[in-house]
């Protein structure tokens, strides 16, 4: 088991990439619950999801993935799908809240954990304010994300939902099940993101089946934790967005006023979910509340395929469409490369105004990305020229910066209409992909020193 371990022991951070562990599975009593533990900092952060969960596919979300490396730059991290859910064991009926409390423990014991921070999501709060009211000598910390207090509501808990509308609740969340539906409710400030919703749409899917997720949210109108809350005795911060849809931000402020040692934070946003929206906010608050600070570390260094796109002519064409016309090309150009840039495992970095950054860690994909790019626009009217390269990049936060963002940017500068153009450094890497490329000469990059050979994708 590991030591033990209080509040304020840390007092360094060390960010490194951080990859999908392996899903290793922890028996309670007859069941297999799927975990995975990732991190290496002497503090254990035990993540209990609520609604539904699927710890291998969370990786595939960059949002996701972004919050791992953050608690994993300072804790040990043990995250697992509940029973029922997720690459856990299906079984009959729905466990109760006692017997996911267990499934906590069972976790927390298989990975050698004797003291964990235990961040709870959504329903996920609930069994673990049970865990640390009956094992405060396993709890370190408590950390509520828009945290299910009471379900079903009545006139003294007004902020739930009342007990004949909650099947009405159920039906509208199932409709739509498998096609991406859940982001109306759960993560509306992307609803209207094609990529999004087809994320979401294979999520629902391999997470849980409609009938599954129905049993598990009608359960759910049983949780009522009240009357357990005043007996929590560890530390608790409670965060909750302000405008959630699904759970009311009255649920988290009731919550951190009701134990005896709470600290509520009210965040922006409507999104339920915590995968969408700023989680690096979510990410600093969890730090500070356990380190007692945030550390800024050193921009991080690491090689990257870098893509810049540009859409040829966009001021004449905006010019002579008009404002509102060339808002809504743009609006679909932004959906079109968002959807692309997801599917060939790539990141977003930012909109350009008529063009965008994003990131690959291959440079095969990046070129198979681009052109995608490049013939979807055209489908939709749009000409582009792309350029790509492959370099050392620094990342800052969300943002990326350094000589091969500005490399990149100056062979996109180069390309002419239609074309895909790259560096060499790109064409070295992909040999043997099926790839194939047509010299383009070298050239001068401002800025930039030396000659560059680049080449256009045939």
């Amino acid at each position: 088991m590991r030591s033990t371990f209080s509040l304020g022991d840390i007092r360094t951070n060390t960010m490194r990439p951080v990859r999908m562990p392996q899903t290793q599975y922890a028996s309670s009593g007859d069941v297999h619950i799927a975990y995975q533990v990732f991190g290496q900092g002497p503090l254990d952060i035990v993540l209990v999801w609520g609604g539904i969960s699927h710890i291998e596919l969370f990786w595939e979300t960059a949002a996701f993935g972004r919050f791992f490396e953050r608690l994993a730059g300072f804790a040990r991290v043990i995250q697992f799908d509940r029973r029922g859910i997720g690459l856990s064991d299906r079984v009959g009926g729905v466990a109760t809240l006692e017997e996911r409390m267990d499934d906590v423990r069972a976790v927390m014991d298989a990975a050698g954990s004797d003291r964990a921070a235990l961040f709870g999501e959504s329903e996920g709060a609930p069994m673990s304010v049970l865990f640390a009211a009956t094992y405060p000598e396993r709890t370190v910390a408590l950390i509520p994300y828009a945290p299910l207090v009471c379900a079903v509501g009545d006139e003294s808990f007004p902020w739930a939902v009342p007990r004949d509308m909650y099947p009405a609740v159920l039906d509208m969340m199932i409709q739509g099940w498998g096609h991406g539906g859940s982001v109306d409710f759960f993560a509306p400030s992307v609803a209207a993101d094609p990529g999004a919703r087809a994320e979401a749409a294979r999520f629902e899917k391999y997470a849980a089946s409609p009938s599954a997720f129905r049993d598990q949210m009608a359960m759910n109108a049983s949780i009522d934790i009240r009357p357990i809350l005043a007996s929590v005795n560890v530390p608790t911060l409670v965060l909750h967005r302000r405008d959630d849809l699904v759970v009311s931000v009255e649920q988290g402020r009731y919550l951190a006023a009701n134990v005896p040692d709470g600290t509520f934070i009210e965040l922006e946003g409507t999104d339920h979910l915590l995968g969408s929206g700023d989680v690096e906010v979510i990410a600093d608050h969890v730090q500070r509340f356990l380190t007692g600070h945030v550390h800024d570390a050193e921009p991080e260094r690491v090689l990257a395929t870098v893509v810049f796109t540009d859409i040829v002519d966009s001021t004449r064409r905006a010019a002579a469409l008009g404002d509102r016309a060339w808002r809504d090309i743009l609006d679909r150009h932004d959906q079109v490369t968002a959807h692309l840039v997801a599917l060939h495992r790539g990141r977003l970095i930012k909109s350009t105004g008529d063009g965008l950054l994003a990131t690959f860690d291959g440079p095969a994909r990046a070129v198979q990305c681009s052109t995608s790019m490049r013939d979807a626009l055209r489908g939709i009217g749009l000409e582009t020229r792309v350029g790509v390269h492959t370099g050392e990049v620094e990342r800052r936060g969300d943002d990326i910066g350094g000589i091969g963002v500005h490399i990149a940017a100056r062979v996109e500068a180069a390309a002419q209409a239609g074309e895909v153009l790259v560096s060499r450094t790109v064409t070295d890497l992909v040999a043997g992909s099926g790839l194939s490329f047509t010299d383009r000469g070298d050239h001068e990059l401002k800025g930039v020193p030396g000659i560059w050979r680049l080449y256009a994708v045939a």
